[in-house]
């Protein structure tokens, strides 16, 4: 588990992972090496998995998501995962508990390429039994702090407002 300067740097470079060592460590308030090798240890034991810029995709004419429960055979599970990977349009899958066996989530420019992906791609994917389509109207929170999430769960039991003001006071 990070200690709380580990934790420091968890929550600067999630809102900004171009951030030089130099500056990190200035907000840390370690030196540039420590402050590289506490990253490179992040790095190492895969808490920081990798580095991105967030594009935002309508401005790449991706306007609808839609979120696709799939049920699938139940011997055909591996072959479904590796056909899902492979698609440029599923962006997000998790397997699931409930109804479905998979949730997709499928980033497209209308309608018309939804129909398209679903009809011709989806549906003929290995074992794919059953699909159920939801469309998302507009994207209420995206992209929320991991490193605030982790700090929220069940064990500490407070709502975020409340861990919050417990950090302000230095509880």
């Amino acid at each position: 588990m990070p200690d709380r300067v580990d934790d420091a740097i968890l929550r600067i470079l999630e809102k900004d992972g171009r951030l030089s060592f130099n500056s990190l460590a200035e907000q840390i308030g370690l030196s540039k090496t420590p402050t590289w090798a506490r990253v490179q240890n992040l790095e190492r034991t895969h808490v920081i998995t990798g580095y991105r810029a967030d594009i935002d995709p309508a401005a790449l004419g991706l306007n609808l998501h839609a979120f696709v429960q799939v049920t699938i055979t139940a011997t055909r599970h591996a072959d479904f995962e590796a056909a899902v990977s492979r698609h440029p349009s599923i962006v997000e899958c998790y397997s699931t508990a409930g109804q479905g066996d998979y949730l997709l989530h499928v980033l497209v420019t209308g309608i018309a390429a939804l129909d398209e992906v679903l009809r011709t791609d989806i549906a003929r994917m290995p074992g794919v039994q059953r699909q159920t389509t939801t469309i998302g109207m507009k994207t209420i929170k995206r992209g929320a702090s991991i490193v605030e999430c982790a700090g929220q769960g069940p064990a500490q039991g407070a709502a975020p407002a409340a861990a919050q003001r417990r950090r302000r006071a230095g509880v």
